[in-house]
């Protein structure tokens, strides 16, 4: 297949919707990393998701809308609570896991048979362009190969997908770099987390009974190709590190040890590694508080024991 590269203008929406209406896969920005998506109503579609990708088909799919809070309301139930945070609009980073509604007329693929729907609206502006000229929900999870790290440029989606999807829009670099920080109701339970700041006390779920309730919770996943080692002060030889505040590394995810620049750095660092051929990655302590939260639960998948 041709992956067709397209630009965020008039020409480059209007093909990459009547793309997304013919069945095919656009990978396309949010505000977190480039995702790659499929119409949520058509299961053909929604299966090449798990194709291309290689994704297991019970990890369930984040749909996104372009809103506005009604159309929310036709795919699922929103509690007090949920609806509490979204009094200002739909906060930059964020997923819901809400109660499915019946008649949502989504493919059941999307929610990997459960009785949940993951939604939310990007702060990307090319991403609400593209949900606004589809007119529909899109099923999109990030664009790049199961377990492997996640992208945040049309380079990284071209160099895992390139010659598998029909189509990148080319937003140029995403602004968070980590993803969307997913939480359930009734609640809030943090089940994944991420660019969206929570308090460090909000309740933390990963999994009920082993059933995963939303994306991102496979044990290994955000992975390089090299072998990473977390809590790194110093490499070892032929280690390439990363590092964070006083720790140098090879290549540093914030000089400064600000979190916010880290997270955006994560993904983008470990392309680097790969590209430079690293197989074995050493990368510094990164607090566990904040933001920090969200960048060692990235580390610890990317770090984990691979099948």
């Amino acid at each position: 297949m041709n992956t067709e590269l397209l630009h965020p203008n008039a020409d480059g929406f209007d093909r990459a919707s009547a793309l997304l209406q013919a069945g095919q896969l656009v990978a396309f920005p949010t505000e977190t990393v480039y995702g790659l998506g499929a119409d949520a109503r058509n299961d053909r579609a929604v299966a090449q998701i798990f194709a291309v990708k290689g994704r297991p088909s019970f990890n369930p799919l984040i749909v996104h809308l372009a809103g506005p809070f009604s159309e929310i309301e036709r795919y699922a139930t929103v509690p007090p609570a949920a609806r509490n945070l979204l009094l200002r609009g739909w906060p930059p980073g964020l997923t819901l896991v809400l109660p499915l509604k019946p008649e949502a007329g989504l493919s059941p693929l999307v929610t990997a048979g459960q009785k949940t729907i993951a939604l939310r609206i990007p702060a990307s502006p090319v991403a609400l362009n593209l949900l606004r000229r589809f007119g529909g929900p899109v099923a999109a999870p990030s664009a790049n190969p199961s377990g492997r790290i996640s992208p945040t440029s049309a380079d990284h989606v071209k160099s895992g997908l390139g010659g598998k999807i029909a189509a990148i829009l080319d937003g140029g670099a995403t602004a968070q770099g980590l993803e969307s920080t997913i939480l359930s109701f009734p609640g809030p339970v943090v089940l994944r987390e991420g660019s969206y700041p929570v308090p460090d006390d909000m309740p933390r779920q990963t999994d009920e009974k082993g059933r995963l309730r939303a994306p991102g919770q496979l044990v290994s996943h955000y992975a390089p190709s090299g072998q990473v080692r977390l809590d790194a002060e110093t490499a070892a030889p032929g280690e390439w590190h990363l590092g964070f505040g006083d720790i140098k590394g090879d290549v540093s995810l914030s000089t400064s040890g600000d979190l916010t620049e880290a997270a955006a750095n994560l993904f983008r660092s470990l392309h680097e590694a790969d590209a430079k051929g690293a197989t074995h990655i050493a990368v510094a302590p990164i607090p566990h508080t904040g933001l920090g939260r969200a960048i060692n639960d990235r580390l610890k998948r990317a770090a984990a024991p691979r099948d």
